[in-house]
């Protein structure tokens, strides 16, 4: 909840008249925190594989930012509002490769799909609420300060139910079964084949592992069409709200819809868990993804400002729920790709794309002085994205 609502508002607070900031300022705060996160997250995941201690990650990470975000409500200074926020994206990322080994640990192969759906949607669930609550701080003009200042008590609400609620697994194996097994299915496979070409039977089928390079290449740059389209969008969709003569707080409710079909996507994920499906639904939805960034160019084209902002929202939805799909997909996938000790790969190579993309989605829109080039630049990515998943 916090961080949904931090999502939209820092951007808006950053280019306020409280900081006087500027569209290069957002790229640059979110490119140092994803770069700073990148190694952040391998040591994180090292680390929790390594102890086997899965929780203490967890409370370090929602503490940590709890504690920062309130330093935040006391800045007024744009560039130590920067330092804060990247120093705490690196501590905020020690949550992530844990909660992704201990759903892993605590669910079978079978159940990853949908274990990863429910905590991405009930987590989604939390995003969204954030994000109603910045509409009413937005509606209500509360106080930068005091909307930082919420942001940071849900955070210390989430590190006191972690401190309750998580416990670590008492046996750490369900991966390392995952990874002999698949060893087991491609030798077996192998033979099977081999055996059928002894006996003079014709095979059309080919022995093919997976090609891991080409899933990392793919992820990366998915994260980075993700983030030259979403890390700006809030000045966009401020823009074209503002063109409808809307009022501004209806910045937030886009994002609420956005974050709404998420919830959506996840919910499809989860009751379509079969993991083949899966895979070839990857490619799919990168390249829905790479259509709708196209669609986008189209608002600039449309003559009644009210007929773009619905556009806008239609696409944002739509957006929203194939990325919950992706997600939930991709993780599951990760952690039987992956092996023990590296916990945090997926996060760095999501994180390598947005920090690139971060700082070239807005420095694209302050040199073209639009959002063309931006989308055009984002559906480019996402195309070439969905080659490698088809290459994987």
């Amino acid at each position: 909840m916090g961080f949904g609502l931090l999502s939209v508002f820092l951007p808006l607070y950053v280019v306020s008249e409280a900081l006087k900031g500027s569209l290069f300022d957002i790229g640059i705060m979110s490119a140092v925190a994803l770069f700073l996160a990148i190694p952040a997250s391998l040591f994180w995941g090292y680390l929790c594989d390594k102890t086997k201690h899965y929780k203490r990650f967890i409370l370090l990470s929602f503490s940590s930012s709890a504690i920062l975000l309130y330093l935040f409500s006391l800045t007024t200074n744009v560039h130590l509002l920067i330092l804060l926020y990247a120093l705490m994206s690196s501590l905020h990322v020690a949550h992530e490769p844990p909660k992704n080994v201990l759903i892993a640990e605590l669910y079978s192969r079978a159940d990853w799909e949908k274990a990863f759906a429910f905590y991405e949607g009930f987590t989604e669930s939390g995003w969204l609420i954030g994000l109603v609550l910045g509409f009413l701080t937005s509606a209500y003009a509360i106080s930068p300060a005091l909307t930082l200042l919420l942001c940071s008590v849900l955070n210390l609400v989430a590190f006191g139910l972690s401190l309750i609620l998580v416990a670590d697994p008492l046996l750490v194996f369900e991966r390392s079964l995952v990874s002999i097994e698949k060893s087991t299915n491609f030798a077996c496979y192998g033979i099977s084949l081999a055996s059928k070409l002894l006996d003079g039977i014709h095979v059309n089928e080919k022995l093919r592992r997976e090609n891991v390079n080409a899933f990392c290449w793919g992820l990366v740059l998915f994260s980075l069409a993700t983030s030259i389209l979403f890390t700006p969008m809030p000045i966009f969709a401020s823009q074209v709200v503002k063109s409808a003569a809307l009022p501004s707080s209806l910045v937030f409710a886009v994002f609420v819809l956005n974050s709404a079909g998420g919830v959506l996507g996840y919910y499809a994920a989860g009751s379509r868990s079969e993991r083949q499906k899966g895979k070839a639904n990857i490619g799919q939805i990168v390249i829905f993804r790479s259509l709708l960034s196209f669609l986008l160019l189209a608002i600039a084209a449309i003559l009644s400002p009210t007929a773009g902002t619905i556009l806008l929202v239609v696409i944002l939805v739509m957006m929203g729920f194939a990325n919950a799909m992706f997600l939930a997909y991709t993780l599951s996938l990760s952690m039987e790709l992956v092996p023990a000790g590296k916990a945090g790969l997926f996060n760095v190579l999501i994180g390598i794309g947005g920090a690139c993309g971060s700082f070239v989605g807005p420095f694209i829109a302050a040199q073209a002085a639009g959002f063309i080039y931006v989308f055009l630049a984002a559906g480019i990515a996402f195309f070439i994205a969905y080659v490698a998943f088809k290459a994987f």
